[in-house]
């Protein structure tokens, strides 16, 4: 069976114990969290997040710059006023940097010069980057703005 019917299977189950077809459209708790895209973190389970709570953002990394166009609409359409930042330890793009990839990009006969990957080197500074990126950009509301690094190992946040 591909994941994909595996998928389709588990949907019926959820789907005959679902009771949350009335939420409202904007997050309950008003709030956009932007997260790396591990699958190893699952944001609703980590962070006691319930459908309708929140809108998560999801991307490698969990970087601002790439999630930007989600915030601008979670923001000024649907109303969050809080925005959590959540980067995490052993995450891929410590692994790499952009030329690397565009290089073996480059050798499979495709062009991504024109992409930035937005790696880093520093798991700290990328969650400080972010922020204010966020809080530094005019097309972003002036709301708290946290940042956190994941532990993949333990679970837990930490504050940045």
């Amino acid at each position: 069976m591909s994941v994909a019917q595996e998928v389709e299977v588990a949907n019926k189950v959820y789907e005959s114990n679902f009771t949350k077809g009335d939420l409202p459209l904007p997050p309950g708790r008003k709030v956009a969290i932007v997260v790396c895209m591990d699958a190893r973190i699952d944001p609703a389970k980590s962070l006691g997040l319930s459908e309708g709570d929140a809108h998560v953002i999801r991307n490698a990394g969990g970087r601002a710059s790439d999630a930007l166009r989600s915030v601008i609409i979670s923001q000024r359409l649907l109303g969050t006023r809080e925005i959590i930042i959540i980067h995490h330890t052993d995450c891929g793009m410590l692994t790499f940097k952009d030329e690397d990839l565009k290089k073996i990009i480059k050798d499979s006969g495709g062009d991504a010069d024109h992409l930035s990957f937005l790696s880093f080197s520093n798991l700290k500074q990328s969650v400080y980057d972010d922020v204010n990126y966020f809080k530094n950009n005019s097309l972003v509301l002036n709301v708290p703005i946290t940042g956190y690094i994941y532990d993949v190992k333990t679970g837990r946040i930490n504050k940045v």
